[in-house]
């Protein structure tokens, strides 16, 4: 091989080798996934929506709401402008109305705040700033200013719990009870 050739080769090994680096500089990279969104719940919102709950066959509570949002993987949901209803095994309906309420998932407990108001099928009545349902131990709690009319008894109390839908129930904290009251 003469002189000329050796420089045509190497001439081309160095026209190969740059055009293999350009190609490796000159690769665009991924585009980069922002994940900061990642960590935002993911919401579905309603309007005018009813959830509910049933026991061996039996409808526990219901609740209806102007709107209701849920967290789509934690199954939690916030309600406002809600009405309600828990049954009771003996016949009796529990009646509720609020200004908002949520329900989480995972204990099936609900609290309902703002403006309580409770009425039953049997007469009684309360009104609280806050009630709260436990699942796991079927007690219904009246807090904040808790108020009860029943029969001819009222009872004012910080906090009042019942098991069975408020037909008996245990006033707790600052309480004054006035039986022969309408």
């Amino acid at each position: 091989m003469n002189g000329k050739q050796k420089t045509l080769v190497a001439l081309g090994i160095l026209f190969f080798a740059c055009v293999v680096i350009w190609a490796v500089r000159t690769v665009p990279e991924a585009p980069k996934i922002d994940h900061s969104d990642d960590d935002q719940p993911r919401i579905m919102s309603y309007d005018n929506n009813t959830i509910s709950e049933e026991k061996d066959g039996r409808k526990i509570w219901e609740l209806t709401s102007e709107t209701m949002t849920v967290d789509v993987d934690t199954k939690d949901v916030e309600l406002t402008g809600l009405s309600g209803k828990f049954y009771e095994e003996d016949g009796r309906v529990v009646s509720v109305t609020a200004d908002h309420g949520s329900y989480k998932s995972d204990t099936k407990d609900i609290q309902v705040d703002g403006d309580v108001t409770i009425d039953t099928t049997d007469g009684a009545a309360l009104t609280c700033g806050k009630l709260l349902w436990t699942e796991a131990e079927g007690k219904l709690t009246a807090a904040e200013d808790a108020c009860i009319q029943q029969d001819d008894m009222q009872a004012r109390a910080d906090r009042i719990e019942s098991t069975n839908g408020f037909h008996h129930f245990k006033a707790i904290g600052k309480a004054h009870i006035v039986k022969g009251a309408k």
